[in-house]
């Protein structure tokens, strides 16, 4: 059966980007969990991304058994889409395959490393950038820190220069704006091959110790990684390690400044930041949707999905399903600790989940730390946009040093 492309009005297509919640809500109480239909807004894709047999998820325990079942729903729809500008990573592999390239690159973000990373690289990075602003009295928190910090966490811990900064991160948004500007996307992909390329060679003449290095000796069965393969890879890391932590961080701190009393607690209890941090994640996760095939055809809570299907995995839905959690609309970082799914589940969980909390958790203690009195500003009404990604859209604050 064909599904409609678009399966929200003129109306919501504008509400999905400002804040989709409401409709995921309709969508789960209409629905039941599944329904045959699109949470996303077609209209501004290229054609050629346009799935035509499309089903959604919208309810946690759908959303969580799409992920956990991976003979049912497979990844291999990332190979025709991201998949045609960063080349074969583990994002679309499954079964041994998967497993074999996962390990091999999970040994660079093993415990012993986040470990040193906090001290050696996160933290000073963090605080040299609040070195940049402490003085001000004012700032905006997205372009002058939680757009920044991931970036430069991420070209530290793969041992590239500091002055390519600005240009990996143009080379980054213009890869994961594939669906819209494809053309840009390609010459994207094609600088960042050229550039890693480079990195790579480097490392087999000179070997180091950081993620590059690692992924240059790493072996399977005795053989090693190919070229191919470490630098889609790296290719990977860009979406994956700067737009979901630069996101999430942004999320968190405006769900704070928002919450006054919630962020006062925060302040005077460190021990709150990690439930914060959940919290932040599961009524605001910085990517709501994602996508997988029907390898076959099966039932998903009373629905039948045929061969072939592309299903939207709404995370941002599940997260905030009433049936799982109780005012489950609210931010409330003292509520009761249920798992959320924003990191994903099952084999395609998330590889830096470790490194995305830490992150953050060092950026909210650091900001925490050196600054006080601080207050976001309400003038142009700064709040949280975009859909799959979402982030605000600015954080403009005023504070004072610490002591």
């Amino acid at each position: 059966m064909d599904t409609p492309v678009l399966d929200v009005t003129p109306d919501e297509a504008a509400d999905l980007l400002r804040n989709p919640y409401p409709i995921f809500q309709r969508r789960r109480t209409e629905t039941g969990g599944v329904f045959c239909g699109s949470v996303m807004d077609w209209t501004k894709a290229a054609e050629d991304f346009r799935p035509e047999n499309l089903y959604a998820a919208v309810s946690f325990d759908a959303v969580n058994r799409v992920f956990r079942d991976g003979k049912a729903f497979n990844s291999h729809i990332y190979d025709s889409t991201i998949g045609l500008f960063i080349g074969p990573t583990i994002l679309a592999m499954e079964g041994k395959t998967h497993w074999e390239h996962r390990n091999l690159v999970s040994a660079a973000f093993k415990s012993r490393s986040l470990l040193r990373w906090e001290p050696e690289i996160v933290r000073p990075v963090v605080n040299g950038l609040i070195d940049e602003f402490v003085d001000a009295g004012e700032t905006d928190l997205v372009r002058a820190f939680t757009l920044e910090f991931p970036t430069r966490v991420i070209s530290k811990l793969l041992g590239l220069p500091e002055e390519d900064l600005p240009w990996f991160r143009t080379q980054a948004v213009d890869l994961i704006s594939y669906h819209v500007k494809y053309k840009r996307a390609f010459e994207a992909s094609a600088a960042l091959k050229d550039y890693f390329l480079g990195h790579i060679e480097k490392r087999r003449s000179q070997p180091t110790e950081d993620i590059i290095g690692d992924l240059v000796t790493a072996e399977i069965d005795g053989e090693k990684l190919s070229d191919e393969a470490i630098y889609s890879f790296l290719r990977l890391l860009l979406p994956a390690g700067l737009e979901t932590t630069y996101r999430s961080s942004g999320n968190l701190l405006f769900l704070l400044l928002t919450h006054p009393d919630q962020f006062r607690a925060v302040q005077a209890d460190r021990e709150l930041i990690g439930p914060a941090i959940e919290e932040g994640l599961r009524f605001e996760t910085p990517l709501t949707t994602v996508q997988r095939y029907a390898s076959e055809e099966t039932e998903l809570e009373g629905v039948t999905l045929p061969q072939g299907a592309v299903i939207d995995v709404c995370i941002g839905s599940a997260n905030r399903d009433e049936n799982r959690w109780e005012r489950s609309e609210e931010f409330d970082i003292f509520r009761k600790r249920l798992p959320h799914i924003s990191f994903a589940a099952g084999e395609h969980t998330c590889m830096g989940l470790h490194l995305a909390r830490m992150e953050t958790r060092v950026a909210l203690e650091c900001l925490l730390d050196r600054l006080t009195d601080i207050e976001l500003v309400t003038d142009n009404n700064p709040h949280i946009y975009g859909q799959p990604f979402r982030s605000p859209t600015a954080l403009p604050v005023t504070f004072a040093a610490a002591g």
